[in-house]
């Protein structure tokens, strides 16, 4: 594989990675707790961290201020479900105040959305992704073992009332739970005059079996059975490939870590809610940012330091679906989606 060349990244030219990669975009989880239980995201008895080892709101405020200061103008804020963690809004409100933030953005279950969409709009939130991969109510339960459609249906509705700039759905298709509704799922989006992304199951934690895989060449397949796809270079600052649908105000995107990766253009790391900073989804290797925001109060100057020198460690890619990538054990809350 022909790498780009190896470059060093400083506060001056903000963060890039030895590939030249520019860093503008990252992945900010607030809690690995949630309310729903997905197959996919958690271990069937999950264990989550004591709250002394997640970071604290102010803690987040001031990861989220230096990446700011570093160059990044996107942050997405996820869990877990970001929404039950309490006092979440405030947290909302600085980042959303950040004088060179371009968006700040949301992914949720959208079962709380119902009483807290307005206030998101009010604090700056631009998109919101929520999460659903089925609209039968017994395969729902299933998935996200006990939850309930109607709350996630509730919080889809308020979030289209309110008015953000987009909304969207995410879609994990696997092969034996779900791929059938493809078609079904896209059609609710399209009533509804918003986006949605199907994605292939990540090797994550319990997830990772291959076999589960529907690829996004299938999904495509399915879609074109039904749909008018239209290419488009259209892109949201993540990994998704977008399609409109002729005729209407929907896009499909499509994400596919196993069959088309996409890292040749990774402009994202993460950060975990307990500070871990993840440089690929599918490597392990990992800065304990906690430990810098901890040893440091205060000076963000060497909080900002570390996450340049970071830089350094982030691979070229993923190897999801290699016969010799090393397994990730991390569940996907634990991980931040």
């Amino acid at each position: 594989m022909n790498h780009r060349a190896v470059v060093e990244s400083s506060p001056l030219n903000g963060l890039s990675d030895r590939f030249g990669r520019r860093i503008t975009y990252v992945r900010l989880s607030i809690t690995d707790r949630c309310d729903l239980r997905c197959v996919y995201c958690m271990s069937e008895g999950m264990r989550f961290l004591p709250r002394n080892q997640l970071l604290t709101l102010e803690e987040l405020a001031r990861v989220g201020r230096c990446f700011n200061a570093l160059g990044v103008t996107r942050l997405r804020l996820t869990g877990g479900e970001p929404l039950v963690r309490r006092n979440a809004l405030w947290l909302f409100e600085q980042l959303g105040a950040l004088p060179t933030l371009q968006e700040l953005t949301l992914t949720t279950n959208g079962t709380q959305l119902a009483r807290a969409a307005a206030a998101l709009k009010a604090a700056g939130v631009a998109r919101v992704n929520i999460s659903l991969d089925s609209l039968r109510p017994e395969r729902f339960r299933a998935i996200t073992r006990g939850g309930v459609l109607q709350k996630t249906l509730a919080g889809i509705a308020a979030a289209c009332a309110v008015g953000f700039e987009r909304v969207k759905l995410n879609s994990v298709i696997s092969a034996s739970r779900n791929q059938d509704e493809v078609l079904d799922l896209a059609r609710f989006a399209i009533a509804h005059g918003i986006d949605i992304s199907f994605i292939e199951e990540m090797p994550l934690g319990d997830s990772a079996r291959r076999a589960e895989v529907y690829s996004s060449t299938q999904i495509r397949r399915t879609l074109e059975q039904a749909l008018a796809l239209l290419p488009t270079d259209e892109r949201t600052g993540g990994p998704a490939t977008y399609f409109r649908v002729a005729g209407t105000a929907s896009r499909i995107g499509l994400i596919a870590p196993h069959s088309h990766n996409f890292c040749a253009d990774c402009n994202r790391v993460r950060v975990t809610a307990a500070g871990q900073l993840l440089l690929c989804l599918g490597h392990t290797v990992a800065v304990d940012l906690r430990r810098v925001l901890r040893a440091h109060p205060g000076d963000d100057e060497r909080v900002k330091q570390a996450l340049v020198a970071a830089m350094a460690l982030k691979p070229w890619g993923h190897q999801f679906g290699h016969t010799d990538a090393v397994a990730v054990t991390r569940h996907m809350n634990m991980t931040g989606g």
